[in-house]
């Protein structure tokens, strides 16, 4: 009976001891260790196993030369080689010592160390471990490289995509990494992101269509309709490479990795203040935004226009179209009639013609616009056929055809 219990408790104690066991490491693996001492070149680890790992000090040294951890802090390093007992862990290769180990690097996916040296044609030559490396330009930014002379001189990380020859042909990226780097912020911004949120973002190019932002591991485009509550003319006057602005997430589709957002819709809105602005009876000088059948649009500030009906645009003669009285771009003095606040409308009238209209008016009546009066009654036929008031300037359209038709 006791000797059973001995087998048992013994096979307990190995089944213990095989489970706290490592597994076994493989070049490249990633771990996480403890610091349990610093030495002058070494720094030594704790991962989980009888040997001790280390790992070069100057690997962990701040731009001023000096140690940037302490003993007890954790750090995630990649296994290189077993020395012996110790084993060998490099949290990025670079510097002399990581010269034998370069065709490791490439095999198991650790990032290196490299200086760039000068431009060269079609990229960059880079000093890894005292190694000559290519870095094409293509694969040194996610985006094209615009100035190439401003990475001469400076020392970055890179991933080995092709080690040729012994080391004589080794071929660099640095794109690699920053994909890896923007695929796991990607995944952070998938949990806390939502339509409506105002997030802050960096303008990484300008089309005629509109301007990209990256907000931080996705990058979306701002619609040039979204830029401004006023009509765009120039994108490239409003907004710079480069340039910080705050967006609102106007859609995110993360399955087709499509991101839209809204400048405009962090400014204040023009009409909340129409009314104040522009109350009804007031006088004022627009410009002609664009012509429709029905009417002309008049622009009376950024982001906020009028409509000049076209009843009342021909100054008491009927006219086919607005382009027989004005065109895009003429400067036009209207009276405002009616502001609608809510539906984001404003109905004018030509100040001439309401003034002539005034003149004419009869001693003792109210001085009414008898233009005006034919686009009333227009209105109020709309809403006797449809059974609701007028809706869009669409639906104003749609009702006129219909009207044409019973004829």
């Amino acid at each position: 009976m006791n000797q059973d219990n001995g087998k048992e408790g013994s096979f307990a104690d190995m089944l213990e001891e095989s489970l706290a066991r490592p597994r076994a490491l493989e070049p490249g693996r990633q771990v996480e260790a403890k610091v349990v001492r610093i030495g002058k070149e070494w720094i030594f680890l704790d991962v989980g196993g009888k040997s001790e790992g280390v790992l070069a000090a100057s690997e962990v040294l701040d731009k001023d030369g000096n140690l940037a951890i302490r003993e007890g802090d954790r750090l995630k390093a990649y296994f290189l080689s077993a020395r012996g007992s110790e084993l060998l862990f490099t949290t990025k290769l670079g510097g002399a010592t990581a010269h034998a180990h370069l065709e490791e690097a490439y095999s198991a996916g650790i990032p290196v160390e490299g200086h760039v040296e000068k431009e060269i044609k079609g990229g960059f030559e880079v000093r890894v471990a005292g190694a000559r490396a290519f870095c094409p330009f293509s694969q040194m930014e996610l985006r094209r490289v615009t100035d190439p002379a401003e990475y001469v001189g400076r020392t970055m990380e890179f991933r080995i995509m092709e080690f040729k020859e012994g080391g004589r042909n080794i071929i660099l990226s640095r794109r690699a990494l920053l994909e890896e780097e923007r695929q796991q912020a990607k995944e952070k911004l998938k949990e806390s992101l939502a339509v409506g949120q105002i997030v802050k973002g960096t303008i990484t190019s300008i089309r005629d269509f509109g301007a990209f932002v990256d907000v931080g591991g996705i990058e979306g485009l701002i619609p040039v309709s979204e830029i401004s509550w006023g009509r765009v003319e120039d994108i490239r006057g409003l907004l710079s490479e480069g340039q910080e602005v705050e967006v609102a997430i106007a859609g995110l589709d993360w399955e087709k990795e499509r991101f839209s957002f809204s400048l405009k819709e962090t400014l204040p809105d023009p009409w909340q203040e129409a009314r104040a602005r522009f109350p009804e009876g007031s006088v004022h000088t627009g410009t002609v935004a664009r012509l429709a059948t029905f009417g002309a649009f008049v622009n009376l500030a950024p982001g906020i226009d009028g409509l000049v009906h076209i009843s009342v645009l021909g100054g008491g003669r009927r006219i086919n179209h607005p382009r027989e009285v004005v065109q895009e771009g003429d400067a036009i003095e209207v009276r405002v009639d009616a502001v609608d606040e809510e539906k984001k409308r404003i109905s004018l009238v030509p100040a001439a013609a309401a003034a002539a209209a005034e003149k004419e008016a009869k001693p003792g009546k109210p001085k009414r616009d008898d233009s005006q009066d034919e686009y009333r009654q227009y209105l109020k036929t709309a809403k006797k056929e449809t059974g609701r008031a007028m809706g869009t300037l669409g639906d104003l359209l749609q009702s006129k055809m219909k009207e044409k038709k019973k004829k």
